[in-house]
């Protein structure tokens, strides 16, 4: 983390991580929207999770539910801003290369590329996920649901191993990554590849059973009315 993002954490500590639930859930929920629309706080919502929930430990029930209330929240605010202002305010606001690789991805994976970064802590990029899937018109149910299913999954991992080790998992997690980037990943890319042939797989047998004997005989008396046809034009030429 850099200096200032410490001293916030050490703030957010004490007002937040301490304070009673009354207060602790509201603060959470405007953090987390703050931070994935306007600013960009990276890490202190996991910060947060997993120091409430080695401080606390039955909070690993219901308040990393906070935060990912709060990130769903900011995301829909960033997309609905890029959804009114398409691509003019995407490409003022990231590099047009990287609007491209992500474009890509969502022409590829459709839903996995906004539901892999959402899950993925830093130092993967999120933003420019939400940005595109409003400047692409991404379905917002689809949107929401995606956006809500990744984060608490990830915060409530967050909090349960918080529980047990304590907050060494941030450290785990600032120190390892890509690591972890690299093995999710793959194995969505794995998941996704034995998806995609097993998909063509039983369309190719679907359609094989569509070819009925009926079927079969019409296209072959089509396919022999064709050739009389054109036997009979030849002859009328000669």
């Amino acid at each position: 983390m850099f200096h200032w993002l410490r001293v916030a954490a050490r703030w957010l500590e004490h007002y937040v991580i301490g304070m009673p639930l009354l207060l602790a859930a509201p603060a959470m929920i405007l953090i987390g929207a703050l931070d994935s629309s306007l600013l960009s706080l990276p890490e202190i919502n996991d910060y947060l999770v997993v120091g409430r929930c080695a401080r606390q430990p039955s909070a690993v029930f219901f308040f990393p539910l906070f935060a990912a209330v709060g990130s769903v929240l900011g995301c829909l605010l960033l997309y609905t801003i890029m959804r009114r202002g398409g691509q003019a305010v995407l490409r003022r606001r990231f590099r047009a290369e990287h609007i491209e690789r992500v474009e890509r991805a969502y022409a590829r994976f459709g839903f996995l590329a906004l539901a892999i970064p959402a899950l993925l802590p830093p130092p993967m990029p999120f933003k420019i996920f939400v940005a595109t899937a409003g400047a692409l018109e991404f379905p917002r149910w689809r949107f929401i649901l995606t956006v809500m299913i990744a984060r608490s999954l990830r915060y409530y991992i967050e909090g349960t191993l918080a529980v047990f080790y304590g907050r060494r998992v941030l450290v785990f997690l600032s120190d390892n990554g890509m690591m972890i980037l690299s093995i999710v990943g793959g194995l969505c890319l794995i998941a996704l590849a034995v998806y995609l042939l097993s998909g063509r797989g039983r369309r190719a047998v679907e359609e094989g059973r569509t070819a009925t004997p009926e079927s079969v005989a019409d296209s072959t008396v089509s396919d022999k009315t064709a050739v009389t046809e054109t036997h009979d034009a030849a002859a009328t030429k000669g």
